[in-house]
């Protein structure tokens, strides 16, 4: 119940502002440099395309992607980090930093061994589910 909460609890990112961990996520997928196409990103965050047209409507209402035509395939629809999209990814990379900054404190090299084996044991878990 406590993940389910924190899934749907948004946070603040620096000076981009505040997004969702789906959204923060998908901006994560997306990448810092360059661009990625629609359906390549629906594959990285195993979602559909239905489900990633939304995520990126909402963050272009944020000013965080912007959305551009593929330069040969006119089907396609490329998308990219804007500024404030840039902002939040590298916001996003310091709560990670600060995350295990936070863990080698609390726990011992052995402790974070095995905490890291158990996240592997569960994501195989978890990616072997349909």
């Amino acid at each position: 119940m406590q993940l389910r909460r924190l899934e749907r609890q948004p946070q603040i990112f620096g000076e981009a502002g505040s997004f969702t961990p789906s959204e923060i996520h998908t901006i994560e997928a997306i990448g810092y440099e360059g661009g990625v196409l629609m359906s390549e990103l629906a594959a990285r965050l195993d979602v559909t395309k239905g489900a990633v047209t939304q995520l990126i409507a909402r963050l272009e209402a944020k000013a965080a992607v912007t959305r551009s035509p593929h330069p040969y395939d006119s089907r396609a629809i490329v998308i990219s980090l804007t500024e404030k999209g840039k902002e939040a990814y590298r916001a996003h990379e310091e709560v990670h930093v600060q995350f295990y900054d936070e863990l080698r404190i609390l726990l011992s090299k052995q402790e974070i061994e095995i905490f890291e084996n158990c996240i592997e044991k569960l994501n195989d878990f978890l990616g072997s589910k349909p």
